[in-house]
């Protein structure tokens, strides 16, 4: 049963991979990066279930925290570029570079 869980974690990490790739939106952008946490939680929760250990949900509250943190950042970002641009494009965030 491991491994089913194993493969549908690699089939939404795999899907974030794209989402990152090939969406301009930011919010498409942002959502797949938390599909690939949500993954890794996945693969955590699972290989702590086999090892019958509470390592890996230590690690999964750990990347829901650091999603959260992630996830207020980035509104904010995103929240002062549609201020300044009136644009939501990954093309926009070249401009914080100088």
């Amino acid at each position: 049963m491991m491994h089913c869980y194993l493969y549908l974690s690699i089939i939404l990490f795999c899907l974030g991979i794209i989402g990152v790739i090939a969406r301009r939106n930011v919010f498409t952008v942002f959502m797949s990066v938390e599909l690939m946490l949500n993954a890794a939680n996945l693969a955590f929760i699972t290989f702590s279930r086999v090892h019958e250990s509470m390592d890996g949900h230590v690690l999964a509250m750990m990347v829901m925290a650091v999603a959260a943190a992630e996830a207020a950042l980035a509104l904010a970002v995103v929240i002062l570029l549609h201020k300044h641009k009136s644009k939501l494009d990954t093309n926009v965030f070249s401009l914080l570079k100088g």
